[in-house]
């Protein structure tokens, strides 16, 4: 028995920013080659309008990079090559963050000049980049000219809107955390090894010292409603959920105005209030303002900022600096009359054996190795998959060769050798699009037909694993339907339809699988697509879908080897 080909999505609106009528995408492949070239463009139009801009926090110089460094980077890039193939025009913005207090300890540490200190480790997590494929739009450091100027043009707009006021601040400092911290946020602990009684801060665990001081404040507490509405009006604003919920949280425990400016005598090395030399501007306000000033901040007119990257579609960062970027920001963004990001991603840490990362532990995964031993890709892959949102990921190398071995080698790189190999395929060309489907192809076309929509909403929704989940559980289904069709068996005439079927479906799976991990492994995927004869502009998410190449068989292309090497 056979069943009719299912022909209404091959362009899904999930992908496009305008939903398309149902009427142009249904029954694609029945209209004529130049009505098809047409409604192709009409789609592609729709896409291209837009613009996406990620950001990565920007990284404190105070240490070399360490594995949190590349997971925010390698999820940052992910998610600015997944805008890029729905077809929006994509920005990403990484670098360094070079001022503070701690800054200033460590250079003094090594015998170095601030500055000198900084150009060396911002170098390091450049390399990082690179060694990570990361591909960044811009490499910001605060230490720039442009970046001082965009910090005191928005530190004037405050005080001119009235948002800034000099005043007595006494309070907690957490000198790692260059945060105060109010007396509900800190506690006493008891260190287990001497015995002696230190004043921590609840969130970060890290030490703080009575301070007072006159400093500049800044009226956070005039935002607490606003910042409660832009949070329930904007449902998508914080994610995962559970950091959502801290906000709120603490936004509700009632906000202190707060201090940002340090005396000059405490701290040198940063940048100056404009027209007050004894003091510098607070080095998260500084810092902050990095996601404007790479993008063209502060503009020159309304029609530049309006054609500006900002504001940013996600700004990546790890759940230790979430109250910075989740109330901070947005209030003084709120204050200076501008955009507010669209949302901010917070992700959980990294831990080993459920154990927080550190040197004293002697627990470090380095990044630079890791990506050595194991290879860009499928570095990439591990972190994207098992890395925490809502929960810390727990580092396991072992879970990373399984990964490796049994996902990557195991389901996509087996099924892509199996059924692109001369004894099957001796004529090196692919079917095209079946005319119709046997009841035995039926379950695999359904998965095939419904993987791009299900992995997209799970992007889209930030459950990264989900969406991966649902590819590797598709190539499972198809590597077993291989295995029970036995192509291999498939010689004569009367075999031709089924061992035709068997091969399109078995490479469709590669394609779509391939195409959906591209953000993630953009390297590895291009060999895939490369070998199985996709054009370079029939690689986006557009194409994504089960019989989106078309009724015309096509040529395989180089056959490089296999897809992952052996460990």
């Amino acid at each position: 028995m056979k069943l009719p080909m299912k022909l209404s999505i091959l362009w899904s609106p999930a992908y496009l920013c305008a939903r398309a009528p149902q009427n142009i995408i249904g029954n694609f492949r029945n209209i004529g080659t130049s009505n098809k070239n047409s409604t192709i463009h009409t789609l592609r139009q729709r896409t291209h309008h837009t613009k996406a801009y990620i950001t990565t926090p920007i990284y404190y110089v105070n240490a070399v990079p360490h594995i949190g460094h590349l997971y925010s980077s390698v999820l940052a890039d992910t998610l600015k090559r997944y805008y890029q193939l729905k077809g929006a025009e994509t920005f990403l913005c990484t670098g360094t963050d070079e001022h503070g207090l701690k800054i200033q300890q460590a250079a003094e540490k090594h015998n170095k000049k601030p500055i000198e200190f900084c150009n060396e480790v911002s170098e390091s997590f450049k390399a990082l980049c690179k060694a990570a494929n990361v591909d960044y739009t811009t490499f910001i450091r605060t230490t720039e000219k442009k970046h001082t100027e965009a910090v005191e043009v928005l530190w004037n707009t405050l005080v001119e809107n009235g948002y800034i006021y000099k005043g007595e601040h006494e309070g907690w400092y957490a000198v790692s955390d260059e945060a105060f911290y109010a007396s509900n946020q800190v506690h006493e602990v008891v260190d287990e090894k001497t015995g002696q009684k230190n004043m921590v801060a609840i969130e970060s665990g890290q030490r703080v010292e009575w301070t007072s001081e006159e400093n500049y404040k800044f009226k956070l507490s005039a935002f607490q409603d606003k910042l409660l509405s832009w949070i329930t009006e904007n449902p998508t604003a914080i994610v995962p959920i559970n950091r959502k919920n801290e906000v709120l949280s603490w936004i509700r425990s009632g906000l202190s105005d707060l201090s940002v400016s340090r005396v000059r005598s405490r701290l040198e090395w940063g940048i100056q209030v404009p027209k007050d030399p004894g003091h510098t501007v607070y080095v998260w306000l500084d810092a902050l303002t990095n996601y404007m000033t790479a993008s063209g901040y502060p503009w020159k007119s309304e029609e530049e900022k309006k054609n500006s990257e900002w504001p940013a579609n996600v700004h990546v960062v790890g759940k230790d600096i979430v109250r910075f970027h989740a109330i901070y920001w947005p209030a003084f963004l709120m204050a200076a009359n501008l955009p507010l990001p669209r949302q901010i991603l917070a992700h959980a840490h990294w831990t080993i054996d459920k154990q927080k990362m550190s040197k004293s532990r002697g627990n470090v995964a380095d990044p630079f190795e890791l990506l050595k031993t194991y290879g860009v890709d499928p570095v990439r892959f591990y972190l994207m998959r098992d890395g925490g949102l809502a929960d810390d990921g727990d580092y396991s190398e072992d879970m990373l060769k399984t990964r490796y071995k049994k996902d990557l080698a195991g389901q996509l790189g087996n099924l892509l050798s199996r059924s692109t190999g001369k004894s099957l395929m001796p004529s090196s060309t692919i079917p095209g699009l079946l005319s119709t489907v046997h009841t035995r192809d039926a379950e695999i076309h359904e998965h095939l037909e419904q993987l791009s929509d299900t992995f997209v909403k799970a992007f889209d929704e930030r459950e990264f694993s989900k969406g991966f989940d649902a590819i590797f559980d598709v190539l499972s289904h198809v590597n077993k339907y291989f295995t029970v069709n036995q192509p291999w068996t498939l010689k004569g005439e009367a075999d031709k339809a089924q061992l035709d079927a068997v091969l399109f479906y078995t490479t469709e799976a590669c394609r779509i699988s391939g195409t959906l991990l591209q953000p993630v492994m953009p390297t590895k995927m291009r060999t895939l697509l490369d070998r199985l004869g996709v054009s370079l502009d029939q690689r986006t998410f557009i194409h994504a879908k089960l019989g989106a190449m078309g009724e015309q068989q096509r040529a395989l292309g180089n056959d490089t080897g296999v897809l992952f090497n052996k460990l």
